[in-house]
């Protein structure tokens, strides 16, 4: 096993355990010797891999053609990189009076065969680092700064505090939330369950949205993951699904929230099977209006339905029928309110329109109730 070696400096963050960091320079051309990406992904079992986004070739493309062409070209931000246990520091006799941080020899394992894997896993900077391997220059230097990571999810973790504040893919970091197992920030932590529910909505064989969300690992999904994930957010808040999980064990919660998500989700396909079919462009249920809209309608039906599991997603189909008629999802036009009607393609995913169509729909299925 070859060894690369480079000056570093190494210091520690935080506490119990302290997180041992390094710094150091080194040509950019040689970072895919020990570090590489982790493609985010699912495996045949649907287990959520990796945590990086695809590279985006624009902005690689930008910041090649700046280093090809600048006459004095500088990026002075780190690459970030997460470690595994294998890189080893050893201290030199040096220190400076006021700093934290040792000096000293950073050993990190470059395995020959290309097929091998790399000790070390690139956190923050992988257009960058494709840039400059791909970029017609000799060599460019730049700086890292690395972490030994104990597991994938600690390297997530950190993926996700460093990148949630920049201008990636929000859909990304929902994805990857229920993978993470650290302490995010509040507005993170109430996304992660019902992030973790939506990801099994897109994967599990027996549910109607079997891989119909698009989502990172499923590009081809027509449906608006963001648009599930504020459903999913709101039943948590304070509808059934909260009150799922408050009357049930942590563990049985999750087959019981599945189950009733499955009735009546495959309920809503059954009733409006032909508007369910088809691409948000040609129906306005599976638009982000129509599916905020019908669900929040799923709170309502929910309550009517009551706690009985015998036949409910019969008794789901019911209750959505006796709104059938006021639905125009494809063809037609939206009698919103007396003095308020919409073309059926009219509708359009923003606060208004999708508080009108909820309106519309609770009190139409209000109405047909009696």
């Amino acid at each position: 096993m070859r060894h690369l070696e480079v000056p570093a400096i190494e210091y520690t963050q935080g506490t119990k355990p302290k997180h041992r960091l390094f710094c150091f320079a080194i040509d950019g051309k040689h970072i895919a010797d020990f570090a590489t990406v982790a493609r985010v992904g699912r495996d045949d079992k649907t287990t959520l891999f990796g945590y990086q986004r695809p590279e985006v070739l624009n902005h690689i493309k930008e910041i090649r053609g700046y280093l090809e062409t600048a006459e004095n070209p500088m990026i002075p931000n780190a690459i970030v990189v997460a470690f595994n246990g294998s890189v080893k520091f050893s201290a030199l006799d040096l220190k400076g009076e006021d700093g934290p941080g040792r000096i000293g020899i950073l050993r990190i394992p470059t395995p020959e065969d290309p097929e091998l894997p790399r000790p070390g896993w690139i956190v923050d900077g992988q257009q960058r680092t494709a840039a400059i391997r791909e970029a017609d220059i000799k060599s460019f230097p730049i700086c890292v700064v690395g972490f030994v990571a104990a597991s994938e999810s600690e390297q997530r973790e950190h993926f996700v505090r460093v990148n949630s504040a920049k201008p990636l893919p929000k859909d990304l970091i929902f994805e990857l939330l229920p993978a993470t197992e650290g302490v995010l920030s509040r507005q993170l932590m109430s996304k992660r369950e019902p992030a973790r529910v939506a990801g099994v909505l897109n994967a599990h064989p027996d549910s109607p949205f079997k891989g119909r969300i698009r989502m990172p690992t499923c590009p081809r999904g027509v449906i608006s993951y963001s648009a599930v994930l504020r459903m999913l957010e709101h039943s948590f808040r304070d509808g059934a699904l909260y009150e799922i999980a408050t009357l049930n064990s942590e563990a049985k919660a999750e087959k019981e929230m599945l189950a009733f998500l499955f009735d009546y989700w495959s309920a809503v396909a059954d009733t409006f099977d032909a508007a369910w079919k088809l691409a948000p462009k040609k129906s306005r249920l599976t638009h982000g209006c129509g599916m905020l809209a019908i669900g929040y309608l799923m709170e309502e039906i929910a309550h009517t339905v009551g706690n009985s599991k015998n036949d409910r997603q019969a008794a789901f189909r019911r209750e959505l029928n006796k709104i059938a008629r006021a639905c125009a999802w494809t063809e037609g036009e939206w009698e919103l309110a007396p003095d308020i009607r919409r073309k059926w393609n009219d509708i359009q995913n923003t606060p208004r329109d999708i508080a009108l169509l909820t309106n519309y729909l609770l009190a139409a299925y209000r109405k047909a109730r009696g």
